[in-house]
């Protein structure tokens, strides 16, 4: 595979982080955009970031810096269907994808990409959100890390009691009709965090982090999406409660979740940590969904227990 040179915005990140972006292709001919950034000094590993769903690489610049400064590389993703990576429907606003273990092609590019880029070993999986589900199946079929990690991890979507019926009739229903393409009920077209004030949002608490996410967007609106297709919520459903029936791999896990959280279904959380040989769970309290864009104070305790996760590399510490 070859690497070719893709935009990396500098001017929407906070740092002068370093980050240098790359164009790779799937194994079904997507082009997809990863991001690399090395420490200065000898690195100790690498962290491979697989963001959530709307995410994109540049919204973790700051975790990539910091990451560095402790002296580990990073590698970070565009998954297929967001930021830069090829859209997947006519309206590339609309969150999509064909067969969920397909995002499983991308991880398999971006694997190609670290070897070619001559990344340092051990490799650690830092995941959030949808990323964690992706990544629940990249390790339990045996992605090459030391350690993984998760925040807010998409393994079950919540929904209400009432919801659920109905949520569920729409996603299996909705795409047996021909309408997978269609976004989702109770989404919009655009990006949350463009319609929703910081007040009384669900993914941080901290009023700068979510400032930085507007303007991010506003700064390139094309790096950004808005609510999911039917189809994509069917294949987030099957996946999900397929990924429940598994076993835990046994490698060391830490897993992060605010006392808040609104987004995903705590039970599935619980159940599955509860149950992984050498993994923990860490309520932060407090804190939303999303972990890593939380107040500075969260953000260094859970890099402090990352970095002690990948040093030790057996053990959650």
């Amino acid at each position: 595979m070859t690497l070719a040179p893709a935009p990396y915005f500098d001017d929407i990140t906070d740092e002068s982080s370093g980050g240098v972006a790359h164009w790779i292709t799937t194994s079904d001919e997507l082009c997809i955009r990863v991001a690399h950034q090395r420490p200065e000094n000898v690195a100790q590993g690498t962290v491979l970031i697989f963001p959530g769903r709307t995410e994109y690489i540049e919204k973790y610049s700051h975790v990539a810096h910091e990451l560095a400064a402790r002296g580990y590389a990073t590698l970070t993703i565009d998954w297929r269907g967001q930021g830069l990576a090829d859209r997947l429907l006519e309206d590339g606003r609309i969150g999509h994808v064909a067969q969920f273990i397909d995002y499983q092609k991308d991880i398999a590019a971006m694997m190609r990409a670290a070897r070619e880029l001559d990344l340092p070993r051990p490799f650690h999986l830092l995941a959030h959100s949808m990323g964690g589900a992706i990544g629940l199946r990249a390790v339990m079929e045996g992605l090459p890390v030391q350690t993984c990690s998760f925040t807010g991890p998409m393994w079950g979507i919540k929904m209400s009691p009432l919801e659920r019926p109905f949520g569920i009739a729409m996603a299996y229903g909705g795409t047996k009709l021909g309408f997978g393409h269609h976004i989702a009920p109770n989404t919009g077209l655009e990006n949350y965090v463009l319609t929703q004030g910081f007040e009384d949002n669900t993914l941080t608490t901290d009023s700068d982090m979510y400032k930085m996410m507007q303007d991010q967007l506003a700064g390139h609106p094309d790096i950004g999406i808005g609510g999911p297709s039917l189809n994509w919520l069917r294949e987030s459903l099957c996946e999900t409660g397929h990924l429940a029936q598994r076993s835990s791999p046994d490698i060391p896990c830490l897993t992060f979740l605010g006392s808040n959280e609104r987004i995903v279904d705590i039970q599935r959380i619980y159940d599955r940590m509860e149950l992984w040989p050498r993994g923990a769970l860490e309520m932060i309290e407090g804190a939303e969904h999303e972990i890593l864009m939380e107040t500075p104070d969260i953000r260094k305790a859970v890099l402090d227990r990352l970095e002690t996760l990948f040093s030790n590399g057996k053990d959650v510490g």
